[in-house]
């Protein structure tokens, strides 16, 4: 640690506050990065999705360019307070969200983006920002002084570089594998729409009416409960906070939406855990390896698949298989499912209960269909699997050498 140097912010990089724009200014222009983006990235992605219109004096005053760091400046959480995601390009025409800072180097031969990148992002450096959070009101914004007067600790220029080139290596794989992971669900939602929206493989048999249109004769229409047995999860009281924790030692994965925001076709882990206590009080249910998860309030549409044994909360349903053959097909059913068509409501996210998810409307084809079906796309899930277990692996690698790297205790 001795030829690490310690920095205020301010002594590294400028701030400028972000661009506020109406709602009716999205959708189209230029790109933009939201205050979601920053959130949930240690970099920001090769292009930004979302657009704003923007004119030629707010690109040149809130433009990004490599090296820029931006952090979230409001918090409802700690957790959401002083996240921060960087720029390892320059984005022609870009702005940026009012809810986020721009911290702009000063001197580009002190920090190095991609190590800045990890930095921020350490736990040690995330306990800072809890410590403001808790001193604020509900959504209180960032004061520039606050943020500014942080201590940050930095080795070398080459020294930062070395550092970031590893854990780059290992998001690089991890990137690398999630990519392969989405061609290989590509492929097996194409084979699904071919078996079982186009019909392709049964054209020379018979049709016969149905709720859901003309169908195969032998296959069946029913409410989604006359399939699979559903249950809806549990979150116990969070005034208490005995029953939940940080670590997942003799403790229990709880999924959240959020947490099936990011993970692929299986989930094996939650950022937040249930105590075998909270289990017990509240007769907790737990739910089998092979279970698919879909979420259904506010965040609709959200499926994935069990990976260990698990819980979830309450807006999330589990739909327990009759065998493990039914993985595949349920998994891609739920994916495409058009749930804009549930509730009754102008407000699909408010509208939908577990009543009516299990009351959705499915087409279950015969066994002998399910398990010709699982037996050419399961090798796709299995390699899926695989896949997500090794990024896994690779992401616990790097979140254990993280916190040593960035105290300088592992050397390079």
């Amino acid at each position: 640690m001795s030829e690490w140097k310690e920095y205020k912010l301010g002594d590294l990089y400028d701030v400028h506050n972000g661009l506020s724009k109406g709602r009716k200014f999205f959708g189209s222009g230029y790109p933009f990065l939201s205050f979601k983006t920053v959130f949930n990235n240690y970099f920001l992605p090769p292009k930004l999705s979302e657009l704003v219109q923007a004119n030629e004096k707010e690109q040149k005053g809130y433009n990004i360019k490599r090296g820029d760091v931006f952090v979230t400046r409001t918090s409802e959480t700690p957790e959401e307070l002083g996240m921060s995601s960087v720029a390892l390009k320059d984005y022609p025409f870009a702005t940026y969200n009012g809810f986020t800072k721009r911290l702009r180097p000063k001197d580009m031969s002190l920090v190095c983006p991609e190590f800045i990148g990890y930095y921020l992002r350490s736990p040690k450096f995330r306990a800072l920002f809890y410590g403001l959070a808790s001193s604020m009101s509900t959504r209180a914004s960032l004061v520039n002084g606050d943020l500014l007067g942080m201590s940050v600790f930095l080795p070398s220029f080459e020294t930062q570089e070395r550092i970031a080139s590893l854990l780059s290596s290992l998001d690089d794989k991890i990137s690398v594998n999630k990519k392969i992971c989405e061609n290989l669900e590509a492929q097996a939602q194409a084979l699904f729409k071919h078996w079982f929206i186009d019909f392709a493989p049964f054209k020379d048999g018979k049709f016969v009416e149905s709720e859901l249109g003309m169908i195969p004769e032998g296959w069946r229409v029913g409410k989604a409960e006359d399939f699979y047995s559903i249950n809806i999860g549990k979150t116990p009281p969070r005034a208490q906070q005995q029953w939940f924790s940080e670590s997942k030692n003799n403790n229990k994965i709880w999924i959240s939406i959020s947490d099936m925001g990011n993970c692929g076709a299986f989930i094996s882990d939650s950022k937040e855990y249930l105590t075998p206590e909270a289990q017990n009080k509240f007769n907790i249910i737990m739910v089998p390896i092979g279970t698919i998860l879909l979420s259904f309030k506010l965040t609709i549409g959200r499926v994935a698949i069990a990976n260990e044994e698990l819980t979830t909360n309450e807006a999330i349903a589990r739909f327990i298989l009759p065998s493990t053959e039914y993985r595949e097909f349920t998994y891609l059913y739920l994916k495409q499912y058009k749930y804009g068509r549930l509730g009754s409501t102008s407000s699909i996210a408010t509208a939908v209960n577990s009543k009516i998810i299990k009351s959705m409307l499915l087409l279950m084809p015969t066994t002998d269909v399910i398990k010709g079906f699982s037996s050419i796309t399961s090798k796709l899930f299995d390699e899926i699997k695989t896949l997500t277990q090794e990024s896994s692996r690779l992401s616990s690698l790097r979140d254990t050498l993280l916190p040593r790297l960035m105290s300088g205790e592992i050397k390079l």
